[in-house]
């Protein structure tokens, strides 16, 4: 495993490196979700390079970030575990942005104008910033990203596409634990009671989906929204059922035959989102 602190460093070594290159990037706090992507990087690549940065200009809350979860040491640990051969790219904010840390301004195509785009004000030209000097600066030739994220997923290839990159983004499924829980580095931060809790965001989207096809959306609305009710340790932020393409929220009045739904919900100040495709 080598690790590279500087873009300088880690490009005049990709230009040496045999590709294809696979890219993960990371905010670190690696669990089993972010692990698959990597072993999926592995079986399609020749080479591959994970990035561990916590992206400041992502977070609009700055308590967030500072309370985000940082384990490098272990992250560190666990890629090696992986392969010694895997690439690790650890910048400090100045490589990555120079001497003025703020995001650029994108045209996401109106893909941040809801959900986390409506709730978390510029979270995601943070994210269109980072990942664009990324691919533009390592030209991967695979970029691996979690579903989970899916919202970001959609950002992330509009962006590589409008910019006309010849990266191949790769949406990964989401992985689960036991209970359903959607794997997240936020999910450390929950305590013993509000990890068992914590179920009930894809116990709603189980729902969501059991009885999509047999009422109007608007009553499947209501219906999540009751079961929230019901366990007022979470909060629900929003659920919504969107076009998977779009992100445009579907008729209230028809049944839901395809679509994908949305969620986000708090645990005390600890916020978690999942999704789920309907069809």
């Amino acid at each position: 495993m080598k690790v590279f602190k500087t873009s300088q460093s880690l490009a005049e070594f990709l230009s040496n490196e045999t590709r294809p290159l696979g890219m993960v990037p990371t905010m670190g706090a690696l669990h089993l979700g972010h692990l698959s992507l990597i072993e999926r990087a592995l079986q399609e690549n020749q080479s591959v390079l994970i990035s561990i940065f916590v992206n400041p200009t992502q977070f609009n809350d700055k308590k967030d970030l500072i309370n985000y979860p940082n384990s490098i040491d272990e992250d560190l640990l666990q890629i090696e575990k992986i392969s010694e051969k895997i690439l690790v790219y650890l910048p400090k904010a100045d490589d990555v942005y120079g001497n003025i840390v703020e995001a650029k301004s994108f045209d996401l195509a109106g893909l941040d104008q809801m959900m986390e785009g409506e709730k978390r004000s510029g979270h995601f030209q943070g994210v269109a910033t980072v990942v664009a000097h990324f691919l533009k600066t390592f030209s991967p030739d695979r970029a691996y990203f979690g579903e989970k994220d899916f919202q970001q997923l959609l950002i992330i290839d509009h962006i590589n596409r409008s910019l006309k990159l010849k990266t191949k983004i790769i949406g990964c499924p989401v992985v689960r634990e036991k209970d359903g829980l959607a794997m997240s580095s936020r999910n450390s931060l929950l305590t013993a009671d509000q990890r068992k809790q914590a179920s009930k965001l894809f116990e709603g989207l189980q729902i969501a989906k059991s009885n999509a096809k047999k009422v109007p959306y608007r009553s499947l609305k209501i219906m999540v929204n009751a079961f929230f009710e019901k366990h007022n340790k979470i909060t629900l932020d929003y659920f919504i059922i969107a076009d998977p393409n779009t992100l445009k929220e579907i008729d209230l009045e028809q049944p839901v035959h395809q679509g994908r739904a949305f969620i986000a919900a708090y645990l005390g100040k600890i916020r978690l989102i999942d999704n789920l495709d309907m069809s």
